[in-house]
């Protein structure tokens, strides 16, 4: 099926985070944040590698001390994922997981302090080649902008990213990124708005503190999808209080919805009703959990009645529609064979697995 409406891309400078391309013509890549206590490696490794799984591109781990940042060096040489270090103030553990192998440093140069410790982070970066990623976020603002502003605006994130933006032109430095996030839609949005038409860097989006994993989901997708659906952001970050694993599949879910990224099982189903065949939420829930492991882009179309079952089954390249006394079976939008209830979910699944592996 092919979309009436094509994205325009934001032209942007294109950085690496390690060898993800981030910013340019790059597919926006999506990332997520470790959870775990970084001095505890094993559980760290676990979690990234689970990150890694569901299809993340890029992790996040914070780095609060320098015994956080000795770990950060195991970690690192047992994944291969980019890592991001995201450290506030010291720029003794910048230096350090520079020095191990970091593939982005997540710190504002505006906090660092002295201008010789900004230097000497910036010059570490530029040496080995490491982007930095400067995070704005109206939770943390300045004091003096809390003052001037009077409460969070997106014309205050806008005017913070800035004092640090200058910080790194004037060190002549501009493989960075830039994140301008809220917990409130609009000022998010605006906000991002604004600075894409001055500079030219990419743009990290997210909503910060989105909630949960429903209500953090949709305030994401509203957000995330107003800014991708103008062609603004280079990378996202969906923040739910769930697990980091949701993150990166929500992240997904988003882009596919808007054509700019195909990874994964594109399910297409029905809401169910009373015309319904089979259980239809029963059958793509247990489709979900058995297809976590597939990433590569696939429609697949579960409709529990004739009604629209035949349209949307021979749109997708997978697609089963309700019938009675036998439920219908697509494969390339032509029937295949017919299938009881009790053989739907094993079923789909070998049809899935079939058309992927051919």
């Amino acid at each position: 099926m092919q979309a009436e409406f094509k994205i325009t891309r934001r032209s942007s400078r294109q950085i690496y985070v390690g060898n993800v391309p981030v910013g340019g013509n790059a597919p926006i890549s999506v990332q997520s944040m470790t959870n775990t206590d970084t001095c505890n490696v094993t559980a760290t490794v676990a979690q990234i590698q689970a990150l890694q799984n569901a299809g993340a591109d890029i992790v996040r781990v914070s780095v609060p001390t320098l015994e956080a940042a000795e770990a950060f060096g195991k970690i690192k040489t047992a994944v291969n994922l980019p890592l991001v270090a995201d450290i506030h103030f010291d720029y003794h553990i910048a230096l350090k997981v520079a020095e191990l192998g970091v593939d982005c440093l997540r710190i504002n140069p505006g906090n660092i302090g002295r201008e010789d410790r900004v230097r000497a982070v910036v010059d570490s970066a530029k040496d080995k080649g490491i982007p930095i990623r400067i995070g704005v976020n109206a939770g943390s603002l300045e004091k003096d902008l809390q003052k001037k502003y009077g409460e969070p605006t997106a014309d205050a994130l806008v005017e913070s990213a800035f004092r640090h933006i200058d910080i790194l032109d004037k060190l002549n430095f501009p493989d960075f990124k830039i994140s301008l996030k809220a917990s409130d839609v609009f000022m998010t949005v605006i906000a991002y708005r604004k600075l894409a038409t001055q500079i030219e860097q990419p743009l990290h989006l997210g909503i910060t503190e989105a909630g949960g994993l429903r209500a953090g989901s949709v305030k994401s997708a509203i957000g995330l999808g107003m800014l991708l659906a103008e062609g603004i952001g280079d990378t996202i970050r969906v923040s739910l209080a769930a697990d980091p694993v949701e993150e990166i599949k929500v992240g997904f879910d988003i882009l596919k919805s808007l054509h700019l990224r195909q990874k994964g099982i594109n399910l297409i189903a029905c809401p169910s009703c009373s015309r319904q065949n089979f259980d239809v939420i029963g059958t793509v829930n247990e489709l979900e959990d058995r297809l976590d492991d597939i990433m590569q882009a696939l429609d697949v179309a579960v409709i529990g009645c004739v009604v629209n079952g035949p349209g949307e089954a021979r749109e997708a390249q997978i697609g089963l529609t309700g019938g009675f006394p036998n439920n219908l079976l697509y494969v390339n939008g032509k029937p295949n064979h017919k299938v009881k209830n009790e053989d739907l979910v094993d079923e789909l699944e070998q049809a899935i697995r079939t058309h992927i592996a051919q």
